[in-house]
């Protein structure tokens, strides 16, 4: 374990050391990430970006450097104005030193179809998206999201099943699963225990009652044990990374 706070400023590389994903996978290895504030709201006037600062933003950005792809509900993606993940010069150098894709895809969860064939999730992105849905989403849906450009998988019968959807990325090669929430989609995957890293970022704010948690909608049979692996601060805000422990399975 690391205590990293109080203590020295921590670098780039330093940061890309620590959120680094195990080598030689051969399975999808999850990583989790949320902001939340300190009562456990994750967002905030219906959005999460009042909760975040910029070095949270930091350790936002850098787990989609790391990732072979983003996934991410419905939901969450239109409800934040997702597009697809932009090149940066940093990005860019970053990913072809660790060998990854110049740009990774963004993965959307959705059920029943609610993501418009318009939209700039599929329209403003440089690679494809992923479409996860299910068989229950309309099939002239599928048929027009595909017609855009979107690669549509059908990933369960009445919704999509966690562990069906993470074995169609990697049929893709796609291991290093950066999850960006939201809710419901880290509900299922707790549920189905699919998430091996958790960063979780802490505001210094209490938003009172009315916000939904990080997790919310499938109860899971049992609790999932985690190890405290880092903790950053910066200006109040408390950057922790957890790991799923041995106990818990999926190891």
């Amino acid at each position: 374990m690391y205590l990293l706070s109080p203590g020295p400023a921590v670098d780039d590389r330093a940061l890309e050391d620590l959120y680094a994903y195990p080598t030689e996978l051969t399975r999808p290895y999850v990583q989790v990430n949320f902001v939340s504030s300190a009562d456990g709201a994750a967002t905030m006037s219906g959005r999460s970006r009042g909760l975040s600062s910029p070095a949270d933003k930091k350790v936002f950005a850098l787990g989609r450097d790391l990732a072979d792809v983003v996934l991410v509900g419905a939901g969450t993606a239109l409800t934040e104005g997702y597009r697809g993940v932009r090149h940066t010069e940093l990005r860019a150098s970053r990913r072809e030193r660790l060998g990854l894709s110049d740009i990774p895809p963004i993965a959307v969860v959705t059920g029943r179809g609610s993501v418009d064939p318009t939209s700039p999730l599929l329209t403003d992105t440089t690679v494809p998206p992923i479409i996860l849905t299910s068989a229950a989403a309309p099939a002239e849906w599928r048929k027009a999201v595909a017609d855009v450009g979107a690669d549509v998988v059908v990933a369960g019968e009445d919704r999509v099943d966690p562990a069906t959807a993470l074995a169609s990325l990697a049929d893709r090669g796609l291991l290093k699963v950066c999850c960006e929430g939201g809710p419901t989609l880290f509900a299922d995957l707790i549920a189905a225990g699919l998430v091996d890293q958790l960063c979780l970022t802490v505001a210094p704010l209490l938003t009172g009652a009315g916000a939904v948690r990080v997790a919310d909608g499938l109860p899971s049979a049992e609790p999932m044990s985690l190890s405290l692996e880092s903790v950053l601060s910066d200006e109040g805000f408390l950057m922790l990374r957890y790991r799923k422990t041995a106990a818990s399975g999926r190891e």
